[in-house]
């Protein structure tokens, strides 16, 4: 069986919700992204994509119908170049590059693009369809921008609660205090904005619509400020708007192949994929997921946390990054040095896309070898992605 690589990144700026992307269809957003990482690689032949995976949590209005198929003829890749798109909710474009290294990893293809999609600005009102023809009640609206819709009624009730429910719920459990909350919130937007100055994320974010820079970092975000904020989901919460991340639109891409691909791609790979982890809990404790699956791609990779330089942990609330962190017992400093969702922004679709693309540079920066990606999923999901750096910008041990 072959290795499969992490080649090059690209995503679009994430913008807030009804922001700068409000009017960029995702399809439209999906081909930027798309674009943009084979950009970086301009001696590939398109031709030679034996498949495009992308992911999508939403689906419901323009990113309907297979958005990745969408994105590979709006992006103008040859026909015959095939498109899939894959959903597990806010683990999607991370699913997808996983689902991508499978496929290399079996032969089915030398060179595959993964990545994914969400506009939540854009996500459209549903109507059920009647029980039956001509009725005369009133129907109501869905929104589909985030949470549950249309709930099955077989459905146990403490399933289906708000995902700020369900945090505060994993608040109760843990006991992280608001206090923490609202320093890991600060400290996420800080190193963010501190990112963005220093040129880290240049060669990552591809403009859209002029907006370069992801629009929901507040650089001057400190934990006084925060701590005044209402909580948002219980009248003695501590979850609030600043602690927890925002709606956001975006798009993001990694192109995966072989070692023997590198000649094709015309570049040198930078990370090899070399450990996944899946797991699913409770849904209403989703947040704390996470923390199996990373120890699932520990062991498949072969190393334990000791060998973790780099951790990206996609930040959905504060209260599970630092459940999370607390159960791994990792450095909180080598968590998120680029800052978070938090701060950067959460389009669920694309979210896992980034998580990569981040962390290969952590690693190329910091000189590690070993990196994790995570990140939680509702209805009680989580995947983790273990990179290791196989870049010229590697340490010893």
């Amino acid at each position: 069986m072959s290795d499969a690589y992490l080649y090059a990144a690209a995503r679009t700026p994430f913008g807030r919700f009804g922001g700068a992307l409000a009017g960029v269809r995702p399809d439209d957003l999906a081909a930027a992204a798309l674009t943009g990482v084979l950009a970086k690689a301009p001696g590939l032949d398109p031709a030679a994509i034996g498949d495009v995976v992308w992911g999508n949590a939403n689906g419901a209005g323009e990113d309907n119908r297979n958005v990745g198929r969408m994105a590979v003829l709006l992006a103008g890749l040859p026909v015959s170049v095939p498109a899939t798109t894959v959903n597990r909710l806010c683990g999607s474009s991370l699913d997808a590059a996983v689902v991508a290294s499978r496929t290399l990893e079996s032969g089915d293809a030398d060179v595959v693009v993964a990545g994914g999609v969400e506009s939540m600005s854009r996500a459209p009102w549903v109507l059920p369809k009647p029980d039956r023809a001509f009725p005369a009640r009133d129907v109501t609206a869905v929104s589909t921008t985030l949470g549950w819709r249309l709930v099955n009624p077989a459905m146990p009730k403490e399933w289906t609660v708000s995902l700020g429910e369900c945090n505060e719920q994993l608040q109760e459990e843990f006991s992280i205090s608001r206090e923490r909350q609202d320093a890991f919130a600060a400290r996420s937007h800080r190193l963010a904005a501190a990112a963005w100055d220093e040129g880290f994320y240049d060669d990552l974010v591809l403009p859209v619509e002029d907006l370069a820079r992801d629009e929901g970092i507040r650089p001057g975000t400190d934990p006084g400020r925060l701590a005044a904020l209402k909580p948002s989901f219980r009248p003695d919460g501590t979850i609030t708007a600043g602690n927890a991340s925002p709606l956001s639109d975006g798009a993001s891409a990694v192109l995966l192949g072989t070692g023997g691909a590198a000649g094709r791609i015309g570049l040198a790979p930078v990370a090899r994929i070399a450990g996944r982890g899946a797991h699913a809990v409770e849904p209403q404790r989703f947040g704390f997921a996470p923390v199996e699956a990373a120890e699932r791609a520990l062991r498949q990779a072969g190393i334990g946390w000791g060998d973790i330089g780099a951790v990206e942990l996609n930040e959905a609330f504060a209260v599970q990054s630092l459940a999370c962190v607390d159960a791994w017992g990792v450095d909180p400093e080598i968590v998120n040095t680029r800052g978070g969702a938090i701060a950067l922004g959460h389009p669920l679709g694309a979210s896992g896309g980034r998580l990569l693309g981040t962390l290969a540079k952590v690693l190329r920066e910091r000189r590690e070898r070993w990196g994790l990606a995570a990140i939680c999923i509702g209805v009680g999901q989580a995947l983790a992605v273990v990179l290791e750096n196989v870049s010229d910008e590697v340490g010893q041990g």
